[in-house]
C-alpha cells in the first residue's frame, strides 16, 4: 500500500486513507522508507513526515522500542574506541505519539515587529484532553485509558524487568514542565517495579553518556523528541 511519496505521486497525499484502513486491518505493518529530496518542498500537510506522524497515530502505537548491540565482528567499524563500544547492549524505549510532534498550539504568526514566526507545543499530560482557562485543546493521542506517560513507563518497566532490571529515564526536568511531569509520572510508576532500579538523567548529560560509557545503560525511556535523536546516534 502506497505512503508517502509513493501516494503523493498516486493520490496527492502522503497517507492516503485505504492504506490506513488496510493498515487497520492488519496483523503488522512493514513500512520501508517514505521517501527522498524529490518531495522536500511540499506544504506541510502534505510532507511526507505529516503522513508517517498520521499513520503511527491512527495505529495508536506509542511506544517504539530500538535496540543497540554491538556484535563482535562489527566493534572496529564503531567511530568510538574498541573498549568503548564493545560490549554494548541497551534498548531505547521511545514515546511516539505525543510530545511536540503532536502538541497543540502550534503555527506561524506575526510578532509585534512584524516579523514571522513560528511556534510548537511540547505537552505530556494526564488525558488526552488539556482543558485551559482560554481554550480546550484536543490533542492528537491515542485513545488510550490513563496517563500518557504512565503507559510508556509501564513498557519501559517490563522492558527493563526482561533484560537487567536497570531503567534510565531522560528528560529536560530542570527547564521543561512537560518533562518535571514526566519524571514525576515515571518515578511513580517506578514504585510498582521494586525489582527494576530507576535513575534519571538530563538529556545534555545523557547523549554525552552515551559517547563516553555507553555500557552503564541498559534500558532508556524518553520521550518523542529526545527518543528519536538517541535512536538515530545509535543505529
Amino acid at each position: 500500500m502506497p505512503i508517502g511519496g509513493a501516494a503523493l505521486d498516486l493520490t496527492g497525499v502522503p497517507l492516503p486513507e485505504e492504506t490506513l484502513l488496510v493498515a487497520k486491518q492488519s496483523d503488522a505493518v512493514l513500512l520501508g522508507a517514505i521517501g527522498g529530496y524529490k518531495w522536500d518542498n511540499y506544504a506541510k500537510q502534505l510532507k511526507l513526515e505529516t503522513g508517517l506522524l498520521q499513520l503511527r497515530a491512527g495505529l495508536k502505537v506509542f511506544a517504539n522500542l530500538r535496540p543497540a548491540t554491538v556484535l563482535p565482528q562489527l566493534v572496529d567499524a564503531s567511530t568510538l574506541k574498541k573498549e568503548v563500544a564493545g560490549g554494548v547492549d541497551l534498548m531505547v524505549v521511545r514515546e511516539l505519539t505525543g510530545g511536540i510532534y503532536f502538541g497543540k498550539p502550534r503555527s506561524f504568526f506575526i510578532n509585534e515587529n512584524g516579523e514571522k514566526t513560528g511556534f510548537n507545543t511540547e505537552v505530556y499530560s494526564a488525558s488526552e484532553y488539556v482543558s485551559q482557562n482560554w481554550m480546550l485543546m484536543e490533542m492528537a493521542f491515542s485513545s488510550h485509558i490513563g496517563c500518557q506517560i504512565d503507559r510508556i513507563a509501564h513498557v519501559a518497566f517490563e522492558t527493563a524487568r526482561k533484560r537487567h532490571q536497570k531503567l534510565c529515564s531522560v528528560d529536560k526536568a530542570n527547564v521543561l514542565e512537560a518533562s518535571m511531569l514526566w519524571r514525576e509520572r515515571v518515578t511513580k510508576i517506578g514504585s510498582e517495579y521494586p525489582d527494576v532500579e530507576l535513575s534519571h538523567m538530563y538529556v545534555d548529560n545523557a547523549a554525552m553518556q552515551l559517547l563516553r560509557d555507553p555500557k552503564q545503560f541498559d534500558t532508556i525511556v524518553t520521550n518523542n523528541i529526545f527518543g528519536e535523536y538517541y535512536q538515530m546516534r545509535l543505529q
